[in-house]
């Protein structure tokens, strides 16, 4: 007797969001240290420690900039290191590393072609090894509530029914 893979043979249409993950390292920048007594931007100092910074340590890196001070940091400090950062990086975003991967995921998301799953079941595979934001996951549902004859969560073998077309 033959065993049949029905997972295999089935007409599901799976998704997995970790082979999207673009590569790169992903590093959170703090400018902290370059204020004075970590609380004060000093303009000069600032611009010292920019123009000293060796920028080509960062390449291919996906940037976190942030300032765990608590620290008033002028929008100008920013846009000074992101100009010196930018010819070496592949994104720089301000905020913490989980911010990188949400606007990552956005515009993924947003570039995917909803038509190639029209009228299809759709697995959004869980489960990963990467960490994949939970907007990921909530925007690529959204996406295709709008095409797919059902959306499902998890592994083929098991998993959670989302949505089904009612036609």
């Amino acid at each position: 007797m033959e065993i049949l893979n029905r997972i295999k043979k089935s007409k599901l249409v799976s998704i997995d969001l970790e082979n999207f993950y673009p590569k790169g390292e992903r590093i959170a920048f703090d400018i902290k240290d370059w204020l004075f007594d970590e609380v004060v931007l000093k303009e000069k100092d600032f611009r010292d420690y920019v123009k000293q910074h060796d920028w080509s340590q960062y390449k291919d890196a996906f940037i976190a900039l942030h300032c765990s001070a608590d620290a008033i940091i002028p929008s100008w400090a920013y846009l000074l290191i992101t100009v010196n950062l930018a010819p070496f990086t592949n994104r720089i975003v301000v905020g913490d590393l989980e911010t990188i991967e949400t606007i990552l995921y956005t515009e993924i998301i947003s570039s995917l072609d909803e038509e190639q799953f029209r009228n299809k079941h759709v697995l959004i595979k869980g489960c990963n090894e990467k960490k994949i934001p939970e907007t990921a996951y909530v925007q690529l549902a959204e996406k295709l509530v709008h095409v797919a004859t059902s959306v499902m969560y998890g592994e083929a073998c098991s998993n959670v029914p989302l949505f089904k077309n009612k036609k």
